[in-house]
């Protein structure tokens, strides 16, 4: 809950969301579509195969 002591800052809502989607996509990209340097499989490969 809101007490009077925290500090709260305004911002934009179209900014917030094209910021998070952005590092969601990042993240996800990373995590799930780019293939690891070691053994060229991605991580859902690499967890059918192991």
């Amino acid at each position: 809950m809101y007490t009077q002591n925290e500090k709260t800052t305004q911002v934009d809502v179209s900014d917030e969301i094209q910021r998070s989607y952005i590092d969601y996509s990042m993240s996800v990209i990373v995590g799930r579509a780019l293939p690891d340097a070691r053994d060229g499989l991605k991580p859902c490969n690499r967890r059918i195969l192991f």
